[in-house]
């Protein structure tokens, strides 16, 4: 397969992904983008975990939101608010709804420009591992982002990282790491089911 960009929304959910990628002839890098995560604590605890478990296991890793350690707090407000204006009028959409997918395009086609502008013919996200997440809205998503913001450089992988076992080693995986109780954004606290 070769090179592939792997869009990570958390470490939990990119573990098994990471693990079949190094054992199928994938060279994956990890690009973490999430600026829907709330509040900065929050997010803070996510990115640690997978910037400390790509350093374990030696995939590199791209971090759209940091120049240096003193910047990221004022980089991630910045992101935040325009990830918010992605979402003007869904808020009050419930889970796997119009606000989900809206959230998806825009973290992807940062992943899809990222991809074609480093030299990834792939892009994918672990998003398609997660339990809480609509498969069918996440490969929407990673279409749109191909044709939109791929440039014909790179093209979404679609593949459903919840099949041949990796749920469940998904879940053996995670107990390695901090596990959130929802998906991340303002909106979704309290709302997961």
């Amino acid at each position: 397969m070769g090179k592939v960009l792997l869009h990570s929304c958390c470490a939990p959910c990119s573990a098994a992904i990471l693990e079949w990628m190094g054992q199928n002839g994938c060279e994956p890098a990890i690009l973490f983008y999430n600026p829907n995560i709330f509040p900065e604590e929050e997010y803070l605890k996510r990115k640690n975990e997978i910037v400390r478990y790509a350093r374990e296991i030696g995939v590199p890793i791209v971090d759209l939101d940091t120049d240096t350690p003193e910047s990221a707090g004022s980089l991630w407000r910045h992101q935040h608010s325009e990830w918010l204006k992605c979402t003007v009028g869904l808020e009050n959409e419930p889970e796997r709804g119009g606000r989900c997918l809206a959230c998806f395009k825009h973290r992807l086609c940062v992943a899809a420009s990222y991809a074609a502008d480093h030299g990834f013919p792939v892009f994918t996200t672990s998003l398609a591992s997660s339990r809480w997440k609509d498969i069918r809205q996440i490969n929407e998503a990673g279409l749109y982002a191909e044709q939109a913001c791929g440039r014909g450089l790179t093209r979404f992988w679609d593949r459903n990282w919840r099949k041949g076992g990796l749920y469940e080693r998904r879940n053996i995986l995670a107990r390695r790491f901090y596990n959130q109780q929802y998906c991340g954004c303002e909106f979704s606290l309290g709302n997961e089911n």
